[in-house]
């Protein structure tokens, strides 16, 4: 009897670690908000006149310059893997990139916020058991979807269903290329690099090789 209920007992033990956050985990977490709020930060430039020039040629179509903006919640997910990294990654990045200066001043915590819970809102779909290409795809479009929705609420709702359309699509494609496929490279690079041996991610690279 006492066998059996050890037995129903440790999944659920195993699934309690698993999602248990580390020192390491809070203290990686940080690192890599700080560290794409850097990134942020230098696209802010590129990325806004991309942004600009696509959507003075056709309205909604700046969409597709956006994915970089989504990469923290991607790379989060997929190096942390716990319940809140994709959200808390891309929302330390925004704070990070709003303080160092931008155009947008605070409006980039709320973006980082919307942007934050569309990728998290994909790991938890998939349970945060999966995390290959296409998820880390997902986990881009959906960021793509948290940005479009904000900026539907706060002044897109006014456009045109076809600029939202396009603009929504565009968010989505960006968000799984330049934020998905981008962020799932990166990390590969990452623990190719041995930088992430403390982490599934770099001992399942390290398997692969």
């Amino acid at each position: 009897m006492h066998t059996s209920t050890s037995a129903r007992t440790a999944p659920a033990v195993a699934t309690s670690d698993r999602f248990r956050w580390r020192v390491v985990d809070i203290v990686v977490t940080a690192v890599l908000g700080v560290a794409i709020g850097l990134v942020f930060w230098g696209w802010n430039t590129v990325g806004g006149l991309w942004f600009t020039a696509m959507d003075g040629l056709t309205p909604g179509l700046g969409g597709i310059a956006v994915g970089i903006w989504l990469l923290g919640g991607v790379v989060g997910g997929l190096i942390i893997r716990k319940p809140g990294a994709a959200l808390l990654v891309e929302v330390i990045a925004a704070i990070v990139s709003a303080l160092i200066g931008n155009v947008w001043g605070i409006s980039t915590i709320y973006s980082g916020l919307a942007q934050g819970l569309g990728a998290e809102l994909i790991f938890l779909a998939f349970l945060y058991l999966r995390f290959s290409l296409p998820v880390a795809m997902l986990a881009g479009a959906g960021a793509g979807v948290g940005a479009w929705v904000l900026e539907f609420f706060t002044g897109n709702i006014a456009k045109t269903a076809e600029f939202n359309l396009l603009y929504l699509t565009t968010l989505i494609v960006s968000g799984a290329v330049l934020g998905g496929v981008v962020g799932w490279l990166l990390v590969r690079a990452l623990a190719a690099s041995g930088a992430l041996s403390r982490f599934a991610a770099g001992r399942e690279r390290r398997r692969e090789v």
